[in-house]
């Protein structure tokens, strides 16, 4: 499996959140809460749902609670790659 990237992460919420192309960058602010961002609950829990389809990683929801921006939230689904 391969690692996931702050440009395909950014794509998925994208998707998921329903944004257009001119949303700030997850690159630009990897390290600005989700909230910050104007991220949801709803927004988070189908990048959730799209990370384990496409990436073959169950993301426990547990651990998500204390994810809150993208780099972490990158770090731990490649954790997640690399272990499996």
């Amino acid at each position: 499996m391969r690692d996931i990237t702050l440009s395909e992460l950014q794509n998925i919420m994208r998707e998921c959140a329903g944004e257009d192309e001119g949303a700030t960058s997850l690159e630009e602010t990897p390290n600005v809460s989700f909230e910050e961002l104007g991220y949801d609950s709803l927004a988070l829990l189908e990048t959730q749902s799209r990370i384990t389809r496409e990436y073959g990683v169950t993301l426990p929801d547990e651990g998500l609670a204390e994810i809150t921006t993208p780099q972490a939230l990158i770090d731990y689904v490649n954790g997640l790659v690399r272990s499996a």
